[in-house]
């Protein structure tokens, strides 16, 4: 045999040899231990997202990451109505999925499908809404900011900077966490705070309202909105009816995060969106594959609020462009 013919073949038979010899002690460690490798299973997420909201993304991506992870075949769909989400997790629990993960902006329309899934034995986590609701819905883990603690916080900070006036614009009626927001703000601030509801699927509406408003009380010293893309409309609106008021925000993106650095937005409180994706799957893989919870089945994982402003926006401008905050 050729010399460098007779090397190949031995380092062959060594490479061989050496991954039967793993491959037998791996299984004899899988044996002793107990240790299994991540079974397949699907997960089903549907969200109240409103068609164009890039909140969303950040929400499907850390699901997307976290799917990946651990074997999981995730199945998103979203819908503003509150009653077309309860069919979509009834067609959920019809296709027999392993694991749901839900929003719950309007908790009674989804009380009775979130019982009928623990019914059928599929585990239930919810995240982003309804953390005053989740236990008694029947869910098993909650993932998300305390709304009541981010409002506090916001009319705390509108107090430090001497703010006398603010409007609270409220995309949706009715939906709980945004609702929250609102009244937590109002509680802890010590001025003026107006409501003002809006259809937040109607953009050029949006802008119109704030602007009236503006316009009609040359008071107002700050608009807060409940959403980025709302904010990048109210900064519009100030401009359109010549106003002085401030402008800050409940949730990030990347043109917010843009718009503090460039000092026109002063702050937003971050919810950190894509932990709650991720965390809703990877807890339903986890409880799937190795019967572990989040907070012991009675206390929420809070992934916010935390202040998004000029002393760190730098780091999470990094984030942002990559599209994970």
């Amino acid at each position: 045999m050729i010399p460098h013919l007779r090397s190949s073949a031995l380092v062959a038979l060594f490479v061989a040899t050496f991954a039967a010899l793993t491959a037998c002690s791996s299984q004899s460690a899988r044996q002793a231990t107990g240790w299994v490798p991540s079974s397949p299973i699907t997960v089903a997420m549907i969200t109240h997202q409103t068609p164009g909201d890039a909140f969303w993304d950040l929400v499907r991506k850390g699901a997307q990451d976290a799917a990946a992870k651990n074997n999981v075949t995730l199945r998103y769909y979203s819908d503003p109505s509150a009653a077309q989400q309860a069919e979509l997790v009834q067609n959920a629990i019809d296709q027999r999925v392993d694991g749901i993960a839900l929003t719950l902006a309007k908790p009674n329309a989804m009380a009775d499908v979130v019982r009928k899934a623990r019914a059928n034995n599929i585990p239930v986590v919810a995240f982003n809404s309804g953390m005053d609701n989740w236990k008694s819905i029947g869910a098993m883990e909650y993932f998300g900011s305390d709304e009541a603690i981010a409002g506090t916080e916001f009319g705390e900070r509108l107090n430090s900077i001497g703010a006398k006036h603010a409007l609270c614009v409220i995309q949706e009626q009715g939906q709980v966490a945004l609702e929250t927001r609102c009244s937590s703000l109002k509680k802890a601030f010590r001025g003026q705070t107006d409501m003002l509801y809006v259809n937040g699927q109607n953009p050029p509406d949006v802008q119109a309202s704030i602007t009236s408003k503006l316009q009609q009380d040359p008071s107002i010293d700050q608009v807060v909105t409940l959403g980025a893309p709302f904010a990048m409309i109210a900064l519009q609106s100030v401009n359109s009816a010549g106003s002085h008021a401030k402008v800050a925000t409940f949730d990030t993106n990347k043109q917010a995060v843009q718009a503090i650095q460039q000092g026109k937005l002063e702050w937003a409180v971050d919810q950190q969106p894509y932990l709650q994706g991720y965390l809703a799957v990877e807890a339903l893989a986890l409880f799937k594959n190795n019967g572990d919870t989040f907070g012991g089945n009675a206390q929420a994982v809070l992934t916010g609020p935390s202040f998004v402003d000029q002393s760190n926006v730098a780091q999470i401008a990094t984030f942002a462009a990559r599209g994970t905050r």
